[in-house]
């Protein structure tokens, strides 16, 4: 492959792919607000979905020009943004990467909900061919354009699954020894086996494996970030002006698991948990996934190096856990309800995340006064809030035809 060069090292031209969307978004302005060229390539699909489910952003998020003429406003800098379905319109993806010429390429281009994946067939198709279009077509793009870009991809912890087979999940690779048939034994790295429990998480799976092969084949530089759920709506950028303002998902799809539980006991509605609650989970702050993003440009994986996992979160609890300390912070009542994945009811979880503490992040983790403002902003736009929405509805089993043995559906909070 034939790599031309890039830029320096401390301004990048970077696309963001889907960055209309809840990390996509914040991301975009804060890369542009500490000094990189961004363009954001986005098909405005999750607002498409919005009109599907019927259920807007309790926040009121403005038109794609709206916000970007917003940002250069306030900040004096001009995001450029492409209405392309990259999962779908490979030459013109293609076409944007040779004018824009760019450094990285952040891909956030997938369907992120693993209750939306399970609605329906029609749903899992979905999931499946523009997820894994999206990706194949950022790599084979990034290898046709003949420059060394670096992709920097937003993954999930639940490609892991819930178990950790008594050890910390490590940041990508295991270490194991095969024992050959003369006997001999050979020490191997492999990557840490996926267990995806949801048709979204098995996308990512996928990813990783295509992540693998154009790393090994086509020397294409891969950073992967395994998240946890996100928790919180704003950062610095999005309070500069109303019309920046995140969104703010609150649904039985979309809404992720904390955030729901504050607005729920902002509006008066019972802390859903699903389940027994026991079920523990990775968290990170929306600010600092922007953070972590950044410091994924910053430390990219040399050109003959494996693909980088990081394990992009901050800490973990469990869900019945968050449930008592929201209730406790507002006087919520607690909920428990029928849970409708299928998992086991309670785990535990370790995970390593070295990598972005020895990069300089300093995490932000749970506190009230973060809690209240996540609070604050449910309650001052809690007339937008459709309290239909707020159940799961979506199933990972269906009901048993008769004869066949019942399966577990215990559940646990919101992957999204």
């Amino acid at each position: 492959m034939d790599w031309k060069n890039n830029q320096s090292e401390s301004h990048k031209k970077i696309i963001v792919l889907g960055g209309d969307g809840f990390c996509g978004w914040p991301t975009s302005l804060h890369l542009s607000n500490v000094g990189h060229d961004v363009t954001i390539i986005d098909n405005l699909s999750r607002r498409n979905i919005d009109n599907e489910l019927e259920a807007e952003s309790l926040t009121p998020i403005q038109p794609m020009g709206t916000r970007l003429q917003a940002w250069e406003e306030v900040s004096g800098k001009k995001i450029r943004f492409c209405n392309i379905d990259i999962a779908d319109e490979y030459e013109k993806l293609l076409q944007v990467i040779n004018e824009e010429q760019p450094d990285v390429i952040v891909h956030f281009a997938e369907q992120r909900a693993a209750p939306y994946s399970m609605k329906s067939p029609q749903h899992k198709r979905y999931t499946v061919n523009n997820n894994i279009n999206a990706t194949h077509n950022v790599l084979c793009a990034i290898v046709e354009s003949g420059r060394d870009i670096h992709l920097v991809h937003l993954g999930t912890m639940g490609v892991y699954g819930y178990g950790t087979a008594g050890m910390k999940i490590p940041e990508g690779y295991l270490n194991v020894e095969v024992k050959t048939e003369q006997g001999e034994r050979i020490e191997q790295e492999i990557l840490y086996p996926t267990n995806p429990g949801s048709i979204y998480h098995m996308t990512k799976s996928q990813d990783q494996l295509l992540f693998f092969y154009y790393n090994k084949n086509d020397n294409v530089r891969i950073t992967d970030l395994h998240q946890g759920i996100v928790w919180g709506t704003n950062t610095k950028e999005t309070k500069l002006d109303d019309r920046l303002i995140n969104r703010f998902d609150y649904d039985g799809d979309y809404g992720t698991v904390l955030n729901r539980f504050l607005m729920q006991a902002a509006v008066g509605y019972p802390i859903t948990v699903h389940g027994t609650g026991g079920q523990t989970r990775a968290f990170i702050h929306i600010q600092d996934t922007v953070r972590c993003i950044q410091l994924a440009i910053e430390n990219p994986p040399a050109r003959d190096e494996r693909v980088m996992i990081f394990n992009q979160m901050t800490e973990t609890h469990r869900v019945k856990d968050l449930a008592e300390l929201v209730s406790e912070m507002t006087d919520g009542d607690i909920a428990y309800v029928t849970n409708p994945r299928k998992e086991a009811a309670e785990n535990e979880l370790h995970v390593e995340n070295n990598l972005f503490l020895s990069k300089g992040l300093e995490p932000i983790t749970l506190s009230n006064g973060l809690l209240q403002e996540v609070t604050d902003i449910a309650r001052e736009y809690a007339y937008r809030a459709d309290l239909s929405k707020i159940p799961a509805t979506s199933t990972w089993t269906k009901e048993q035809k008769p004869g066949m043995p019942e399966q577990n559906t215990n559940e646990t909070a919101d992957d999204a």
